[in-house]
């Protein structure tokens, strides 16, 4: 057998590579892991912490005057954006430290650099002393993804989401452009934060892959709150005078905006990792194709998480990382990762939480379909004055009645639904949510008092 400097390389100290490389490492594996950025990738840097971070510091402002309803007086507080942005910055320093902590105390050697891949089984490693060649029996890529270039009118200003974290001044007019995850959960922040907000998107639905009842219903809570939506829209053109941007929509609307956000998408970070001269073929998207075991086209190299295109989520990298970690350095028993009943959650306000399939999806899978539906004011709001309102949907195969999906429109829809995965995740039925006693008074206890289809689909 031949001999290797280590037994596992991974190229990225994001949230996967770093569960791989303690996880492994924690076996007995000697593991090496390249970072040339900040310790714990998009998520913890510019991605799923901050974001939640700023989606706090927007809830606040709302809880503030919806207070008043419950007796409370005053004015609204005023909102310093200098302070969120250094206190979110400790924060994130302090979760990079955590990260490097986490990788020590297993015993990976970190070297910091960029990497890439010479061949199968040798990985070259810029770092400041110069470059060093290291070994592996096992390669692991888990490079992450990074947002898509803007394209079209107005590209050259345009910001990223990696950008807005840190914006200086704060803009009082934002626009965004796109209908993903990211770009909707910006706009609920900043318009939470005060800014106003317009939205556009060239498609006729936010958040593609969603229930469509569920984006809709969001389109219309997000409008109530103040974001203006221009669907089946484009920017048709941009000038810049000064430090205002004056966007010509197709709609023919004139938008003047302190700062525009295009959040049209996100690609592999594959770049500059020798993939091409290794023969490996990326997928139309740019991502990297893998088999059930997580292997590239060369056997000896693997890829997880953002990279692979399939669930670019952070548990869903965790979970990659522990399947791989198992099938490589134990008994390879763990199950494969089920992608179609990943929780999953949207930072808007309100928050969108899913998990299962949409009812399109139930439909085309299982045919008839039950439907339940539960919308309603939240108790919170009876005396809040806030209009806004709470959808739920249960959706279940008519043969088996076993409950396909699940979603919520609502306050703290992610933390209900991640309790309700578990059920699905053990194949519950609709009997046995039935036959659960709800929390009373709660939102969450909707989901087992539900009795009436409101539709069975197809008719």
């Amino acid at each position: 057998m031949a001999n290797f400097d280590c037994d596992l390389f991974v190229i990225g100290a994001g949230s996967g590579g770093v569960r791989a490389s303690r996880m492994a490492a924690q076996r007995g594996a000697r593991v090496v892991v390249a970072e040339a950025g900040a310790l714990g990738g998009t998520c913890v840097n510019v991605g799923c912490i901050p974001k939640k971070l700023y989606s706090y510091a927007a809830h606040y402002g709302e809880m503030a005057e919806q207070s008043h309803g419950f007796g409370w007086r005053g004015d609204k507080p005023v909102f310093d954006w200098s302070v969120l942005k250094q206190r979110r910055a400790v924060e994130i320093k302090r979760l990079n430290g955590v990260y490097e902590g986490l990788l020590g105390g297993a015993g990976v050697q970190l070297l910091r650099g960029w990497a890439k891949v010479v061949d199968a089984h040798t990985v070259a490693v810029e770092c400041e002393g110069g470059e060093q060649r290291l070994t592996a029996r096992h390669i692991l890529l888990a490079t992450g993804g990074q947002p898509t270039p803007a394209q079209g009118p107005g590209a050259e200003w345009a910001l990223s989401s990696d950008d807005m974290f840190d914006l200086e001044p704060f803009p009082k007019r934002l626009l965004v452009v796109g209908a993903g995850y990211i770009a909707c959960e910006f706009a609920s922040i900043f318009q939470g934060l005060g800014a106003e907000v317009t939205l556009v998107h060239r498609g006729p639905q936010l958040l593609r892959g969603f229930d469509k009842e569920v984006a809709n219903f969001l389109i219309a809570e997000m409008r109530k709150k103040g974001v203006t939506v221009h669907l089946e829209t484009t920017l048709a053109s941009v000038e810049k005078q000064g430090d205002v941007q004056r966007v010509g929509l197709s709609n023919g609307q004139l938008i003047e905006a302190d700062a525009v956000l295009h959040a049209t998408g996100r690609r592999a970070r594959t770049d500059g990792l020798g993939l091409a001269e290794l023969g490996i073929t990326l997928n139309a998207d740019g991502s990297l194709p893998v088999n059930a075991q997580l292997q590239t086209q060369v056997p000896s190299i693997h890829a997880l998480g953002d990279l692979i295109g399939r669930k670019a989520l952070t548990p869903v990298a965790l979970a990659e990382a522990m399947y791989l970690v198992d099938h490589l350095f134990g008994a390879a028993q763990r199950e494969p990762i089920d992608y179609d009943l990943v929780p999953t959650a949207v930072f808007t306000h309100p928050n969108i939480g899913t998990v299962g399939l949409s009812e399109e999806a139930a439909r085309d899978k299982h045919g008839r379909v039950r439907v339940y539906r539960a919308e309603f004011k939240a108790l919170q709001h009876t005396l809040s004055e806030s209009t806004e309102r709470t959808l739920m949907k249960l959706l279940v195969d008519d043969a088996s009645d076993r409950v396909v999906g699940m979603h919520m429109v609502g306050a703290d829809a992610g933390e209900v639904i991640q309790g309700f995965a578990v059920a699905l995740q053990g194949g519950l039925t609709k009997a046995v949510f039935d036959r659960t006693l709800g929390i009373h008074p709660t939102g969450a206890e909707e989901f087992v008092t539900m009795r009436e289809a409101l539709r069975v689909t197809p008719a």
